[in-house]
């Protein structure tokens, strides 16, 4: 006996997929269901996202601010006072913690804070800070003859590049204590020590300790 013969007597009704009665077990609602699961992970997963990286350039700001403020700092060069060791548009990077623990020293090539006379005596670009090389330190006396250079009554062998002649002389003085004597390695053109006076240690900024820009002039100072 086949199915078709079980059938019941009567006329065939045709039922369309629509009215299939949903299972007991409620299984005919989980789609939308999942659908709607997903999409709210989707929305957590983006939002946790968007926090990541928040938090990420948080950190990141952080650091570079820190860094800037204490570590080193970047500079571009204006002027020729101090050429040939740095030329019109270099870019040096200074190291603000150079003398966290030790002394600055003759030679150094620092940047600090402009002094308030510059502005009135040097005819320069106006800046808030300037570089120059260390000359003398403090309780060091210091003059010239000529284009030579005496510190403590020896001359000083400046073995870093320069341009002579001195031009503005050294008029013989005692630097005083925690004061610094600096000048520009092009002697002749630099509006330095030998005009607004000393550079107090409290007003350096840091060392500068490389010229990274650009590329062809990448070098040590």
């Amino acid at each position: 006996m086949t199915p078709d013969d079980e059938s019941p007597a009567g006329p065939l009704i045709e039922v369309s997929d629509d009215t299939t009665p949903a299972p007991a077990d409620g299984t005919a609602s989980a789609a939308p269901e999942s659908r709607t699961a997903k999409k709210a992970a989707r929305r957590r997963s983006t939002v946790r996202s968007v926090i990541d990286w928040v938090v990420v350039l948080a950190v990141a700001t952080s650091i570079a601010l820190v860094v800037r403020a204490y570590v080193v700092q970047t500079y571009y060069i204006p002027s020729l006072s101090m050429y040939p060791t740095l030329k019109v548009g270099d870019r040096i990077l200074v190291l603000k913690a150079a003398y966290r623990f030790t002394s600055p020293a003759t030679g150094d090539v620092i940047v600090f804070r402009a002094p308030p006379a510059e502005r009135t005596m040097c005819d320069s670009p106006e800046v808030d800070d300037l570089v120059k090389r260390i000359i003398g330190t403090p309780g060091e006396t210091i003059w010239s003859v000529g284009d030579s250079i005496y510190v403590d009554g020896h001359v000083l062998h400046q073995d870093w590049s320069h341009v002579d002649p001195l031009g503005e002389a050294i008029r013989r003085q005692t630097i005083p204590t925690n004061d610094y004597f600096v000048m520009g390695d092009n002697h002749p053109e630099s509006c330095d020590s030998r005009v607004w006076g000393y550079v107090p240690l409290g007003n350096i900024v840091g060392k500068a300790v490389l010229i990274f820009w650009p590329i062809s002039r990448f070098s040590i100072i």
